[in-house]
């Protein structure tokens, strides 16, 4: 199935890659934060259109889809939460904050790992995976919900974030 990319977008991609003239190959990076943007998560689709747009090997582009953890390979809920859970959140209580969320949410992790880190509500309104240093060491636990940042978070308030987004 062929991916529809809409004029607007790609038209900002041909602007991205115009950015690297000697090697197309460095466009990757910015071109699949585009596509994320856009469509929410790297699909397969996707992949082989940068691939393709950059006359490169589809493997090529999955290398850097599977090398940062920022790009989603399965596509997230309506409202996407990130929790941090390096050493200081985890001190601070980052995984009682996660189990919070997935309560408040209805969210069941147990079938996430390393390869597939994000659960979604059955509902689909919510997804929720775990972060490496959202930069807010001194005040964890922190969060962030789509865009928003949250620090020193109360898991016993998680539900008024939620509530906040319905």
């Amino acid at each position: 199935m062929a991916l529809e990319v809409p004029a607007e977008l790609e038209k900002r991609m041909d602007e991205a890659i115009s950015h690297y003239p000697v090697s197309k190959r460095s466009a990757v990076l910015p071109l699949l934060h585009l596509m994320q943007e856009h469509f929410r998560y790297i699909s397969e689709e996707s992949v082989n259109w940068v691939a393709a747009k950059l006359g490169l090997e589809p493997i090529q582009v999955l290398e850097v889809v599977t090398f940062y953890p920022g790009f989603r390979q399965s596509a997230p809920g309506k409202y996407h939460i990130r929790v941090c859970r390096t050493l200081s959140c985890a001190m601070a209580g980052s995984y009682e904050l996660m189990d919070a969320f997935c309560k408040a949410a209805n969210i069941d992790r147990s079938h996430t790992d390393h390869h597939h880190p994000i659960a979604v509500s059955p509902d689909g309104k919510f997804s929720i995976e775990f972060a490496e240093c959202l930069a807010s060491c001194g005040f964890g636990p922190v969060c962030m919900i789509e865009d928003d940042f949250y620090e020193k978070v109360d898991p016993a308030k998680v539900g008024e974030l939620l509530v906040q987004r319905a």
